[in-house]
């Protein structure tokens, strides 16, 4: 009994015990309040006659200062404002109006205005560098070529000590740099864009089809990276530029390739035998593999037409492939002309117009690059091709010369990349019109690329000049006529004799004599001792 009544009075006890101590806490604060500054601001007593009086006065007290501090405030909040305008309005001036590198002012006292500066240099060699549009340039010496890559190898025209057209490994300071590019362009495509609600495909370097590169000395690097889509014939290009600094991402868009048409001219006279092993890469390739392909051949002359009818009409029925167009010409062979003619003819969309010869071959991979480095109204593509030497040459010491196939490798003992060369080209149907086509008074051989060439260079076209690792010049016997202006017979000559083997297979063959008798000296030497 007694100590159910105990519990029952525990907690009125607590209770009363805690009313207790906050009354003498509230006691201790009013009589201990510190003083203001100067003097003490206790509260008056309850019976003094002042209590009204210094109750008012305190109260007009913490007023004054509550009103001072408030307006203390205040007139922080407008100088930072003031503060902050002044540096946007100063930002903004930089990045319209920004003086050359020489005038950067990096202040090392004032950090945040030398960052500003240097962020807004950097996107002025954006700006100022060849990225969203061409510039006229002044020869077709002055274009800035690309080097392209895989993840394996680069493909290079500058080739350095080594002379190698393709590099692997490539240079350490070249691959950190690449890897770099890469990496930054994956983490790239993976970043959320707050758009889609659907699980996002994550990117690793595996969907790295290939890319393109070239430095503007005085600029920075330009990348063009291509990945693998979501989808067949769909791509990502991811576009970087580094302004001697940190990578900017420049552009992200979605490329679908799908639904473009490639319309691969090809001018000829005779060469029945070439224009058959022509259309099984193209059947092949164009057909089989890639099938967005239309094929133009402009015939020059009647003697072998039919042959060559028979050929293109033989590889139609079997492929079930009915998107040709012959026309015939009765006229002295032109490449120039009928280039123009079979760019003229076509008479549907926009299309991917690709200039080839009769001894040139292509695969599928590089009919998605001639798609990817044309855009109407803003790129054309000059490809660098590959030019294979004399095969009876380069493989006469081997027993058999192997297939085509095994010989369309990119050593620099079995060929080069044929950067004098501007006959191969992917352009836009529109763009080529607008241009103004071929110079159509130059007859024969040559000539007639270059005057193009030069015409885009002269444009504000960007001109995408780079070796590809997926087109090839078939070596065959060049014959230079007569009838070639000397201009013209020496670039036909030039052109013969570097098709033919590289300096050092060369120099086999005129010092072979040597070599065979200090060879046999050798064997009557080993004989004696």
């Amino acid at each position: 009994m007694f100590r159910r009544g105990f519990i029952l009075f525990l907690p009125r006890l607590v209770g009363l015990l805690v009313v207790a101590c906050c009354s003498v806490s509230i006691v201790y604060m009013l009589a201990c309040t510190p003083k203001g500054d100067n003097q003490q601001l206790a509260l008056p007593r309850v019976h003094s006659p002042t209590v009204k009086e210094g109750y008012e006065a305190i109260l007009q007290e913490r007023e004054e200062q509550h009103r001072n501090y408030i307006i203390s405030l205040k007139k922080q909040i407008a100088q930072l404002k003031a503060e902050l305008q002044g540096r946007t309005e100063q930002l903004k001036n930089m990045q319209n109006q920004y003086p050359d590198s020489l005038d950067i002012q990096l202040d090392h006292s004032k950090p945040e205005k030398a960052q500003a500066n240097l962020l807004a240099f950097l996107r002025s060699q954006v700006d100022k560098a060849e990225v969203h549009s061409g510039v006229k340039l002044s020869t077709e010496y002055a274009a800035v070529p690309f080097e392209s890559f895989t993840l394996q190898k680069v493909y290079q025209l500058e080739t350095g000590l080594t002379r190698h057209p393709e590099e692997k490994p490539v240079r350490k300071d070249k691959r950190d740099e690449l890897i770099e590019v890469i990496e930054l362009a994956v983490g790239s495509l993976n970043k959320p864009d707050g758009v889609s609600k659907a699980q996002p495909r994550v990117y690793t370097a595996s969907d790295f089809v290939e890319g393109i590169y070239r430095t503007e000395k005085n600029k920075g690097t330009l990348y063009e990276l291509t990945f693998k889509g979501d989808a067949k014939h769909q791509f990502k290009k991811i576009v970087l530029f580094r302004p001697f600094g940190p990578v900017m991402k420049v552009k992200n868009e979605n490329v679908n390739m799908a639904d473009t048409l490639i319309n691969v001219i090809v001018p000829l006279a005779k060469r029945a035998s070439k224009f058959r092993q022509f259309m099984q890469n193209f059947r092949e390739m164009g057909i089989q593999q890639d099938g967005r392909i239309h094929l133009t051949v402009v015939y020059f002359g009647k003697e072998q037409m039919n042959e060559v009818k028979s050929i293109l009409e033989n590889t139609s029925k079997s492929a079930n492939f009915k998107n040709f167009t012959f026309i015939q010409l009765n006229e002295e062979f032109s490449r120039g002309k009928g280039l123009d003619v079979g760019a003229r003819f076509w008479k549907g969309n926009n299309v991917v117009l690709f200039f080839c010869d009769v001894d040139i071959y292509f695969t599928a991979e590089f009919l998605n690059s001639c798609r990817l480095n044309t855009q109407p109204g803003k790129k054309v593509f000059y490809p660098v091709l590959f030019s294979q030497y004399n095969p009876s040459i380069i493989y006469g010491h081997h027993d058999s010369i192997p297939s085509l196939e095994q010989q369309l490798i990119i050593k620099k003992e079995t060929g080069f990349w044929r950067d004098f060369g501007f006959g191969m080209t992917c352009q836009y149907r529109s763009d080529f019109i607008n241009i103004g086509g071929f110079d159509l008074d130059i007859k024969g051989w040559g000539g007639e690329d270059v005057h193009l060439y030069r015409k885009y260079l002269h444009s504000n076209l960007m001109v995408i000049r780079t070796p590809v690792r997926g087109l090839f010049h078939l070596w065959h016997e060049k014959q230079c006529l007569d009838e070639l202006t000397p201009e013209q017979y020496k670039m036909c000559m030039q052109s013969k004799a570097m098709n033919e083997a590289s300096h050092g297979q060369l120099g086999m063959l005129v010092f072979k004599q040597e070599i065979e008798t200090h060879l046999h000296r050798q064997k009557l030497s080993s004989k004696k001792t």
